[in-house]
């Protein structure tokens, strides 16, 4: 099919410039500086068993399995049902927590900006996706607006408990790496696998334009590990 031809018959809504970098931008981060952080906190506190990469894969599996369920609900279920919409929102609402927790726990103020901007620039699209989903429910206006609420604060409560663990107390707790590596895991997460039916890295890696944003934000986490 013509380009123009492909474009009308794609069901797939492409992803806004910043989107797509953030995918990059997770990506990195997981791969190059939480989840090595993670392993490193772990074997300077004695446990040299691989747990940063255990947990990082169960978080991995834990969101896959989450996206799974919740398409599942979604072909059962009318739209107007609650249980996709709280599904959504409860696994969005982890997403968020974790990625304030990331950036909470970040002590290289390069990464703090860098997935500060990635954080902000995908937060529109789960925001709008969390409202759609509670706006088709059948629930009481006043139900919508304390889930959507709630979602709202995931974020600042996550990088509380970020800070709150990595520069709140200062005794060393298993729980920093346990964080740290959760985070990767959520970062993982997003930068590859979310959205199985529109992600840039698995269903339409052929579009060049926002495969090479994919690839920009990965070299700029790159880039930023060389000098932290």
């Amino acid at each position: 099919l013509p380009f123009k031809k492909r474009q009308q018959t794609d069901n797939h809504v492409d992803f806004p410039v910043g989107e797509t970098l953030a995918t990059g931008v997770f990506l990195g981060a997981a791969l190059m500086h939480m989840l090595p952080e993670a392993n490193h906190v772990f074997q300077h506190q004695g446990y040299h068993y691989p747990y940063a990469y255990i947990i990082t894969g169960f978080v991995f599996l834990f969101f896959l399995w989450f996206e799974h369920l919740g398409k599942e609900l979604y072909h059962h279920h009318e739209a107007s049902h609650p249980a996709f919409a709280i599904l959504a929102w409860a696994m969005l609402s982890i997403h968020s927590l974790m990625l304030g927790t990331a950036l909470g726990l970040s002590h290289s103020h390069s990464v703090v900006i860098m997935l500060f901007l990635a954080i902000i620039t995908h937060k529109w699209a789960e925001s709008f996706a969390i409202a759609v989903q509670l706006n088709k429910t059948d629930m009481s206006a006043r139900h919508r607006r304390l889930f959507f609420l709630s979602f709202s604060l995931m974020t600042p409560v996550g990088i509380f408990v970020g800070w709150y663990f990595g520069r709140g107390i200062e005794t060393q707790s298993i729980f920093d790496p346990i964080l740290i590596a959760a985070s990767a895991g959520t970062f993982l997460y997003l930068g590859t696998l979310h959205g199985l039916e529109r992600c840039v890295m698995v269903e339409r890696c052929c579009n060049l334009r926002d495969f090479s944003f994919v690839i920009i934000g990965f070299l700029l986490m790159a880039s930023v590990a060389a000098y932290v």
